[in-house]
């Protein structure tokens, strides 16, 4: 399995309105990938102040393999979403933190 994590420092005048847009985009590609498994939204919840270096909103998206998570990553859904994150993101690009993890199993 594949865990495809992305969390996101995002601008703060991005509205609740276009976040809750991002977040309706992520869940809506579910269904179009087959083996995406879940999809995990939410805040920052750690108590260790400070950690999350701003990065304080995200997702999980778990895969059954590299072959899903790379169907995803070329969906046009995908492309879509990803847009509007990089345009939501303090700084582009580099408001975003990308990382994957391949759980045994």
């Amino acid at each position: 399995m594949i865990r495809h994590c992305v969390f996101i420092r995002f601008r703060a005048d991005v509205p609740q309105a276009e976040k809750a847009g991002i977040w309706a985009d992520i869940r809506a590609i579910e269904a179009a990938v087959p083996g995406f498994l879940a999809v995990h939204i939410g805040v920052n919840v750690s108590p260790e102040t400070g950690m999350d270096k701003g990065f304080s909103e995200g997702f999980i998206l778990d895969f059954d393999g590299p072959v899903a998570r790379d169907a995803y990553l070329v969906h046009p859904d995908h492309q879509k979403a990803g847009g509007r994150i990089v345009a939501a993101a303090e700084g582009g690009v580099a408001g975003i933190l990308v990382y994957d993890i391949e759980i045994p199993g």
